[in-house]
């Protein structure tokens, strides 16, 4: 069984149709979502159009689709992300809104390897950056393997026993799930990276072999900062896709 894994989309519909076109479906046979398949970009609709036709395995809400459909006020957001959440709300059709309101919160447990969450298996909205982090989600995550977001920086987090290891990967990754360890892996983000690589981020999971695919691909950038901007969104959520930050 493999899964490709997404996360973090954030309304990019040029970046989730790139990912789509590197990884077509014969390399995979299931979708999992992370959450945020809104917020910041400008087609909120496109993007969950798309994801309803890809039929995905599971998916979870992220803090963004709440704010976006009216289960979260967004007062913890900055005044950018606040901006473009109320225009989020506005742009949603009807069905889209009660689609986003549907999405159960994570942590979800996937099968036998996998949990996925947005922001960490204890607190669906919580940030894990660092080691301490990464030590409070492995203590809480179900599965050997734990995937999330929110953060939009690709890592990966491993703890054998009681030494626990970590990275950041820079190109495409192959991590390789080894049987008495423990996983807690972000892939990044489809529609809005934030480590300096403005690349779109996803993965592939192949169950039965335990391995991990992280991999990044370019997308029309350009065109998704126009969009942006014709959309009347801060300028800022489109200088910010050319530089990956």
């Amino acid at each position: 069984m493999r899964y490709l894994i997404l996360s973090d989309i954030h309304a990019n519909l040029q970046a989730l149709d790139a990912v789509l076109a590197a990884a077509p479906s014969p390399e995979w046979d299931h979708v999992v979502v992370l959450g945020d398949l809104v917020g910041y970009g400008a087609d909120p609709n496109g993007v969950i159009d798309r994801l309803k036709e890809l039929l995905p395995l599971a998916i979870i809400r992220g803090n963004h689709d709440k704010a976006a459909c009216g289960l979260d006020d967004g007062s913890s957001f900055n005044n950018v992300a606040r901006m473009a959440a109320a225009w989020t709300s506005e742009t949603l059709t009807p069905g889209n809104r009660d689609y986003l309101r549907s999405l159960p919160a994570g942590p979800m447990s996937i099968d036998h390897l996998l949990e996925i969450c947005h922001g960490a298996p204890y607190d669906e909205d919580h940030y894990i950056f660092n080691g301490d982090d990464a030590v409070r989600g492995l203590e809480a995550a179900r599965r050997p393997l734990c995937l999330f977001g929110h953060t939009h920086l690709p890592v990966a987090f491993e703890r054998d026993r009681a030494k626990l290891g970590g990275f950041a990967p820079e190109e495409d990754t192959e991590l390789e799930l080894r049987a008495g360890a423990t996983y807690l892996v972000n892939p990044g983000s489809v529609g809005q990276p934030r480590d300096g690589d403005p690349r779109a981020a996803f993965a592939i999971l192949d169950v039965d072999a335990r391995v991990l695919t992280l991999r990044r691909v370019e997308y029309a950038v350009g065109a998704a900062q126009r969009r942006i901007l014709e959309a009347g969104l801060p300028t800022s959520l489109a200088n910010r896709l050319a530089i990956g930050r």
